[in-house]
């Protein structure tokens, strides 16, 4: 078994590494961070994935800064959705299996409740439309969609990452109290990947996120909860306070059942801040 990261100096990728490595071993896997393939580049994409001829690509390439695509549209849509034509291309032109990371962006967060696989996207900016046509070109007889969510515990610090250096360090934290959400700990993510090419139900999109859910404050407090620390100062804000360039959902939970019932169960958020937040004590 060959696995080839793609991303893999960002916050999915060393996770999905390390997983790999466990599984079938540290010569079985081969990280590409983008210095060395930028999968926006489909002829280099399509070299290096046939000299390597792995059997599974695990796409953690991702532009990720949702503000800032609204105004490098082009460089979005390169990297999140032609990124993602040109992996599946190579993919299946040396046999291999392909699992591609969204995210719970591509709703519009009207729902009220958590999103299965079968409710309809409807982006509301331009990272959201990007991740969402990489859903469709990454489309495959032999290609599975991971929608993930909230990551947090990667290389690259994410919402409770920034939210757990604050709180250790006495600073203020402002979390919304607008948007729900299923934070998911990068290692349980990378966990599952592993499970579904040890075990793999028919290919499709698949919710990837702990089960359950709730308000960044709620997290927020879970968190200072778990670090232990006493009298947080955590400050309630609203999408509209923030005044942030580009729209998000406000209500984002993903049902991971569909997942489950592959075999494949993710954890309660809870759960997973709790195990995050014993790891930051311990460094």
């Amino acid at each position: 078994m060959k696995v080839v990261v793609t991303g893999a100096a960002g916050r999915l990728g060393p996770a999905l590494m390390r997983a790999a490595a466990t599984a079938y071993g540290d010569d079985a896997v081969v990280g590409l961070p983008r210095a060395a393939l930028d999968v926006s580049d489909a002829a280099a994409v399509r070299v290096t994935i046939g000299g390597l001829r792995p059997d599974a690509i695990l796409n953690a390439a991702a532009y990720t800064d949702v503000d800032g695509a609204e105004d490098n549209a082009e460089t979005a849509l390169a990297v999140n959705a032609f990124g993602a034509r040109a992996l599946v291309e190579a993919a299946i032109e040396v046999g291999a299996t392909l699992v591609h990371y969204s995210t719970d962006f591509v709703f519009d967060g009207t729902k009220g409740a958590p999103y299965v696989e079968t409710d309809d996207p409807n982006p509301l900016a331009v990272y959201a439309a990007s991740k969402l046509l990489g859903e469709w070109f990454a489309e495959s007889p032999s290609s599975y969609v991971l929608r993930v969510e909230s990551l947090f515990g990667g290389a690259r610090g994410g919402t409770i990452d920034r939210m757990a250096g604050a709180l250790l360090a006495g600073r203020e934290v402002h979390a919304f109290t607008d948007r729900v959400v299923s934070p998911t700990h990068v290692e349980d993510a990378a966990a599952a990947t592993i499970a579904l090419l040890q075990s793999p139900p028919a290919p499709g999109v698949f919710h990837c996120a702990s089960t359950g859910h709730a308000t960044w404050f709620d997290v927020a407090e879970e968190l200072a909860r778990q670090l232990h620390v006493a009298a947080p100062d955590i400050r309630p804000t609203t999408l509209e306070a923030m005044a942030l360039q580009a729209p998000r959902p406000r209500y984002c939970a993903l049902s991971s059942n569909k997942l489950a019932a592959a075999g494949i169960a993710m954890p309660a958020w809870q759960d997973a801040v709790a195990r995050y937040a014993r790891s930051r004590l311990d460094a």
